[in-house]
């Protein structure tokens, strides 16, 4: 699918790359679901990648709210920069460590929603002209939503997909 360029075409391929993230998951057996991955990667299974998607909606929200009200947020989030999303990833996953999947899915569904509301609410002017908004930078609203949904959904998906597929080789 090509980068959307329009709000119709983040609208579908947000939802689109959620749905099949989602659905690829769920059509899992519970067990593959819950398996750790093979590797000693930062996200330790299908759990952990669905809680940092969820996690990071809820970044992406926040920039929005502080960015909307006229002030600069803090991003990607407050001591963290953009050269130390690693460190920043690793304390996402440290704080959902203890949320089930079933937690982590129903999160993420809930903040997907969210996100989508504030995608419909935006023209495509809004969403996609660079330098709208001051706190975007040099970049544009919807290039952010593109980085939080669409992009970041596929991402998990190959991820997911590799992991469980090399899982498989290490039974």
């Amino acid at each position: 699918m090509a980068r959307p360029r329009s709000k119709s075409e983040l609208l579908e391929a947000a939802t689109f790359n959620y749905e099949k993230l989602l659905n690829f998951v769920d059509n899992l057996p519970k067990e593959e679901q819950e398996r750790d991955f093979p590797k000693a990667a930062l996200n330790r299974n299908i759990k952990d990648v669905i809680a940092h998607l969820h996690a990071w909606h809820l970044m992406l929200l926040d920039w929005y709210t502080i960015g909307m009200s006229g002030k600069k947020p803090d991003m990607p989030a407050k001591g963290y920069t953009w050269k130390t999303l690693p460190d920043l990833n690793r304390e996402i996953q440290k704080r959902y460590a203890k949320v089930s999947l079933d937690d982590a899915k129903g999160l993420f569904r809930q903040s997907f929603k969210t996100v989508l509301k504030i995608i419909e609410i935006h023209t495509d002017e809004e969403l996609f002209t660079k330098k709208k908004y001051h706190w975007t930078g040099s970049t544009s609203f919807g290039a952010y939503l593109i980085s939080a949904t669409s992009s970041h959904y596929d991402w998990a998906f190959k991820l997911i997909k590799t992991s469980i597929k090399a899982a498989s080789f290490h039974v």
